[in-house]
């Protein structure tokens, strides 16, 4: 297993963040994701660089500041408990966090080239998506995905995985450009796994020689990067509700989530 690719709960956290992965950490070239943890009455002040970023409320509500404009995201009480609103902040800006109650924020964030405006994502406006059957059946909330929301280069999605499903499933790819069939993104897995003692799986292996190869146990706050490979599947412990935000980004000049399954795992489970 890389250690490199598989990212402990804990071992990138510093003074502002309990998550914090960056291009360079992660050795790429747009992907971010940060997790910020804020007290009642917190307040988190961030410059967005060259990056745009989401601000997804992961536990509690929040309100978010930008230049002369401020999103109440209602939020929610965790991310099993339903889909949230998210704030759209562009690059080139300085944003502000504040909880009255205190919480939990994710900020997905991808470098890009064009700045757009800043925008509110209303929780009843996120694509809900039931994806497979039997144990492969899973839930995604299409929250940033390219078809649902105007990113110049972020997509993120949400997936809930019921205890003893697999989802990310067959294995997919997508670490190459091939128009119309295959784009390359960079990609982080964030997990928090439901009730104590929670854990899952996470599968990437090498699709070319030398290629990303990782079998992870994950448990809540893990992360694991996907810089190419065939990844999945997500294995849920039964009994324990997985759930996991993908953030995902790449050079091309289309921003689509064109992916490539695993030609030996594919039978009756698309």
């Amino acid at each position: 297993m890389s250690t490199d690719l598989y990212v402990p709960g804990g071992t990138t956290a510093n003074a502002r963040y309990t998550l914090d992965i960056t291009p360079e950490r992660a050795g790429w070239t747009h992907s971010s994701l940060r997790i910020v943890e804020l007290g009642p009455g917190g307040t988190h002040a961030f410059a967005t660089g060259g990056s745009e970023w989401i601000v997804l409320p992961l536990e509690g509500a929040a309100t978010v500041h930008t230049a002369d404009q401020m999103f109440q995201l209602l939020g929610r009480e965790s991310v099993f408990a339903g889909v949230s609103d998210f704030a759209y902040v562009p690059r080139d800006a300085r944003a502000q966090i504040a909880s009255g109650a205190g919480g939990r924020f994710a900020l997905a964030g991808a470098k890009c080239e064009r700045r757009l405006p800043a925008r509110y994502g209303p929780a009843p406006e996120v694509p809900v998506e039931d994806r497979g059957s039997g144990t492969c059946a899973r839930r995604v909330r299409n929250f940033a995905s390219a078809d649902a929301f105007e990113c110049d280069r972020l997509i993120a999605v949400e997936v809930i995985t019921p205890g003893g499903h697999w989802s990310s499933y067959p294995p997919h790819k997508h670490d190459e450009t091939r128009p119309g069939e295959e784009t390359e993104l960079e990609e982080i897995y964030y997990f928090e796994i439901e009730g104590p003692n929670g854990f899952g799986y996470q599968r990437v292996f090498p699709s070319r020689e030398g290629g990303s190869d990782v079998l992870a146990e994950v448990r809540t706050g893990d992360a694991v990067l996907v810089p190419d490979g065939w990844h999945g599947p997500s294995v849920a412990q039964p009994g324990h509700t997985m759930y996991y935000l993908n953030v995902m980004a790449g050079p091309g000049e289309e921003r689509q989530w064109r992916i490539c399954f695993h030609p030996d795992h594919t039978e009756g489970y698309r």
